[in-house]
């Protein structure tokens, strides 16, 4: 574990305004602070899905419509909950990136991630521009 923990984010802190080094002990505990309240609150909504919805989804229903309608629901919710699943597992390997000192850099390149990136997907690991290339070699081999 990192001995950062002991650093305290002051209230008002915003990383783009941060002119010290990049990934430096306050910038790495805001990252840390935002993906634990962002698999927390996956984890929150997670646990109220699996207690309102589907531990009271009827499946058998008599009318054919309503039964369809509430299979429906069903897989839909199960597979929005196995896509939340894979993004916790994401923010947790974000985590352990800050704990070894990786987080922030492209894993392609190695370049810093731009700040503005890293607030709005706090679980990036490529730069925009490697993401971009990314995309393009990913569209183009669909196409094939």
């Amino acid at each position: 574990m990192s001995s950062s923990r002991s650093v305290i984010v002051p209230q008002d802190y915003d990383p783009e305004k941060d002119k010290g080094e990049f990934m430096n002990p306050i910038m790495l505990e805001y990252f840390r602070d935002r993906l634990i309240e962002w698999r927390n609150e996956l984890l929150r909504e997670s646990q109220e899905t699996i207690k309102n919805t589907l531990q009271e989804t009827e499946l058998q229903k008599p009318d054919l419509a309503d039964r369809a309608s509430a299979e429906t629901d069903h897989a839909l919710e199960l597979r929005t909950r196995d896509r939340e699943r894979k993004l916790i597992n994401k923010i947790n390997q974000a985590i352990e990136r800050i704990d070894d000192g990786e987080y922030g850099f492209c894993e392609e390149t190695g370049e810093p991630i731009s700040i503005p990136r890293l607030k709005a997907r706090p679980n990036a690991t490529l730069s925009l521009e490697a993401q971009e290339r990314h995309e393009r070699l990913e569209k183009t081999h669909r196409d094939d």
